[in-house]
């Protein structure tokens, strides 16, 4: 929500012609799982859109960002806390 609302506000500083949100600071929102945000915010606003050099940026921290939450969630699946190492097993002698 927060990238999307900055992409709203840079939006309209464009249009009045007031200070810009810097590009690095919309990626950085974007790479910070904000790009869903991001991606709608271009398609409904028509804002960074059609600038090249921006949206290969973009697809970069997309990519990133879902590089890194896959890792972390491998990570966290082969965590010995979720699966602790089998115990030694005895058997009742007979």
């Amino acid at each position: 929500m927060a990238c999307f609302i900055a992409y709203a506000l840079d939006k309209a500083a464009a249009v009045e012609r007031r200070q810009r949100i810097a590009e690095r600071t919309l990626l950085l929102l974007g790479l910070f799982c904000g790009w869903p945000g991001g991606l709608l915010a271009q398609q409904l606003l028509r804002h960074k859109s059609s600038k090249t050099s921006f949206q290969i940026k973009f697809g970069l921290t997309v990519l990133l960002n879902v590089a890194l939450v896959l890792a972390a969630t491998i990570q966290m699946d082969m965590s010995p806390e979720i699966h602790p190492a089998p115990s030694a097993v005895t058997t009742p002698a007979a």
